[in-house]
């Protein structure tokens, strides 16, 4: 009894202890310290909590327009919206920084905790547990992949939403295979499967798929149709809490753009790098031994592992890449070390006097474990810098954090950064709010994150839009973006493949500004200030700089330009109908082709392309170009008023169609005009019925009916609540269940 309960003690400290590990080298000091967040896609992401919070959630609204990026998108449509909600829930406590911070490291700090409550349910015994959730701490500090998800490297780099859903998907895992066994758990199932896909769709395809194995295979009071009797309210109800975000996501997926990232095809490094081959022995070990004593939960884990394995192999090539699934396998191979290294340690317990036996297992072997992970994983690593005690070994994930939550304040290059959105702020109040498109370049880096002045919306609350924009998948615009990227700035990124991207030509670039709509153009460099400076439709109303800002290891003085884009109205009278353009490739891609031809090469005279429209439009072939157009009548547009969901104003001459330079998406609603209509490159048309139109963003059909299923799945969820409560009382079939699969299933 002792030795039990001072097994049981062990345990919770060295399961503390491993968190508590992964929180001191994150440096609580900086994550509680009120700076903004930066580093990679982090310093990015700071925005969309922000707009979540107080332009939705303060309207009473979890889904709608956000005019930030890209001329517009639709946001959380095809971004998770979890993190930003427990961003905003935390708000509530901490200042937003240290908010953000926090959610930021959740999963990571909880990853070894859920593991370990993962073990004990799935049957193993001491130290198993202890064993896997140590190595669940060598799996954050590992670093033979720096972005794909689930790592400390990856969670700094901006994916913080999948470690937050690897941490709900494995608890996911870990009440499926308890409730299995005895038959209840299927509210808290379907809440966890929920918050695992609202936090990461890859991650919640996998613990779904985890799932789905279970039901198969976890032996429970009753056979498989039990266990479907299970499974299936889970489902059920983990979709339709979902379904407000799903619905309209799956339905609008041909308005995304596809970044043409292509799969790893090194799949032996992939697979087996030099991090992770120490393990691949051990992990065996653990898969037989889960084999042998029949442990559900680590069966299931077997499983999982090798089919992520498989699947980064054969996956073809699409949307989501293959790289996604990488981080599924490491995890699995660490986990599965875990085990083998835990059995060999009770096989050791188990060569004492039967006296100490119980104590070796319970108690030193769990210890002498965790802190065997934990020395693996601190001393390739390192300490973190304000730590007493130093080590001679390094790695970046010590300066990666550093860097982050230092925040953009932080930084040698903050003067100059700050005074930037302070110059921006300050235009934007003479020449009024709009966007503006930026010259990219790496050198942008000492800002914080080559992302920086994607914040613009942000520091200037919402009166600068940003042309660029973290979400690339989630705007069609995307790819007219980024060709005007490559002709504005002397370094672009060009990080969309398969682009006819140009050199350095601001005269293009700044008819394709006019066109989106951009106000405001910055430059930085000599190359791109000279060719600005020089064109006509270009007005230099303001300077910020020159301030001192690290670029590599040197120091440099940075001026920038900015420029106000004349010609560049939100909404413009057409001289000419649009033409309707025929045989179209259906998906993104045909748009794109089509789009693309008319973006680039408009002809001497344009005629906006449409992908449909009244019947007295004229139809063409989308690759032909029409031929003497007829003038339309003279109108004139006024009193144009922009809110985050909406655009309004005037016109002088009802019936001339009208272009909105406004990304397209379907819930775009017209009043006083007929329409909106697809127009190339994403933009839309209107025809005025009255003087005075309005666009709002609004509903959807897929998005009512989604909300409907949400609303119903609430109520399904507590009808489920009741039936799991009202069968509390009723003992599973004791043959079922053996002691020890009843004791851990109790976890």
């Amino acid at each position: 009894m002792v030795a039990n309960r001072l097994g049981t003690l062990t345990s919770w400290v060295l399961v503390v202890a491993c968190s508590a590990f992964v929180l001191w080298h994150l440096d609580p000091v900086l994550l509680f310290s009120n700076t903004t967040a930066t580093g990679g896609d982090t310093g990015a992401h700071v925005m969309l909590p922000a707009f979540l919070e107080h332009q939705l959630l303060a309207h009473g609204r979890l889904a709608g327009w956000n005019p930030g990026w890209f001329a517009g998108f639709p946001f959380p449509t095809f971004y998770f919206p979890l993190p930003a909600l427990v961003v905003a829930g935390l708000n509530l406590v901490f200042p937003y920084d240290i908010a953000f911070k926090m959610a930021t490291v959740l999963g990571s700090i909880s990853l070894p905790i859920i593991t370990w409550v993962f073990a004990r349910a799935s049957g193993a015994r001491r130290p198993l547990p202890e064993a896997m959730a140590a190595a669940s701490v060598l799996f954050l500090f590992d670093r033979s992949f720096t972005i794909d998800g689930g790592n400390i490297a990856s969670t700094l780099a901006g994916e913080y939403d999948f470690s937050l859903a690897l941490a709900f998907g494995l608890a996911f895992l870990a009440v499926t295979v308890a409730g299995l066994q005895r038959g209840r758990m299927r509210a808290l199932a379907a809440v966890l499967l929920a918050a695992t896909v609202l936090s990461h769709v890859v991650v919640g395809m996998y613990a779904a798929a985890g799932a789905v194995a279970a039901v198969l295979f976890v032996k429970g009071p009753g056979g498989w149709r039990e266990r479907l009797r299970w499974g299936a309210p889970v489902a059920l109800v983990a979709f339709s809490l979902t379904a407000w975000w799903a619905l309209p996501f799956v339905a609008a997926l041909p308005y995304t753009t596809n970044m043409g990232w292509v799969n790893l095809s090194n799949y032996v490094a992939s697979l087996f790098p030099g991090e992770l081959r120490w393990a691949l022995a051990l992990a065996l070990l653990g898969a037989i031994v889960a084999t042998v004593e029949k442990m559900p939960g680590i069966k299931l884990l077997v499983a999982l592992t090798l089919a992520s394995g498989v699947t980064f192999v054969v996956m073809p090539q699409g949307k989501l890449y293959n790289a996604r699934i990488l981080p599924f396998w490491i995890l699995g191979v660490y986990l599965l070390a875990g085990v083998g290294a835990g059995q060999c340690a009770r096989w050791l317990s188990m060569a004492a006097r039967p006296r100490s036996r119980r104590l070796l297992a319970e108690v030193v072997t769990p210890g002498l474990l965790t802190i065997a992970a934990l020395v693996g994983a601190q001393v390739p690593l390192g300490l973190p810098d304000w730590s007493p005690v130093k080590l001679s070994a390094s790695s970046f994930v010590p300066s990666w954090v550093q860097w982050n939550y230092t925040g953009y304040q932080g930084k040698a290059a903050w003067p100059q950064y700050h005074a930037l959105m302070t110059t921006m702020s300050k235009v934007s109040r003479r020449y009024g709010c709009g966007r503006a498109m930026w010259e990219y370049g790496p050198q942008l880096n000492s800002y914080g994150t080559p992302m920086a002045l994607m914040l613009l919306p942000y520091w200037t609350h919402g009166c600068v839009d940003s042309m660029e924009g973290l979400l690339f998948e989630s705007s069609a615009t995307t790819p007219y973006h980024f060709i005007n990227q490559a002709e504005l700035s002397k370094q672009p990124s060009e990080a969309m493949a398969n682009l006819p991207y140009g050199g350095l030509n601001v005269a293009l670039g700044v008819r394709h500004l006019q066109q989106l709509g951009v106000r405001y153009y910055m430059a930085f460099t000599n190359a791109a200030k000279a060719q600005a400076n020089a064109d006509p439709s270009l007005h230099l109303v303001a300077t910020s700089g020159p301030g001192s800002a690290s670029a590599g290891s040197s120091m440099q003085n940075r001026t920038w330009n900015i420029y106000l884009v004349a010609g560049s109205a939100l909404v413009r009278p057409l001289h000419h109908n649009p033409v309707v353009m025929k045989k179209l490739a259906p998906g993104a891609t045909g748009w794109l082709h089509a789009s693309l031809k008319w973006y680039l090469h408009p002809g001497p005279t344009p005629v906006v392309h449409a992908a449909a429209g009244p019947a007295g439009w004229r139809r063409l072939d989308w690759w032909k170009s029409p031929a003497h157009p007829a003038t339309l009548r003279s109108d004139a547009v006024s009193a144009i008023r922009t809110t985050s969901q909406g655009i309004s104003f005037n016109v002088s001459r009802p019936g001339v169609p009208v272009l909105v330079k406004i990304s397209y998406f379907p819930n775009w609603h017209a009043q006083g005009a007929a329409g909106p209509w697809r127009v190339a490159p994403n933009l839309m048309v209107v025809v005025p019925r009255s003087h005075h139109v309005s666009l709002n963003y609004g509903w959807s059909l897929p998005g009512a009916l989604g909300a409907t299923a949400t609303v119903g799945g609430v109520g399904a969820l507590a009808l489920v609540i009741w039936r799991d409560r009202r069968a509390k009382g009723s003992p599973a079939a004791p043959e079922a269940l053996s002691s020890e699969q009843t004791a851990m299933a109790s976890v």
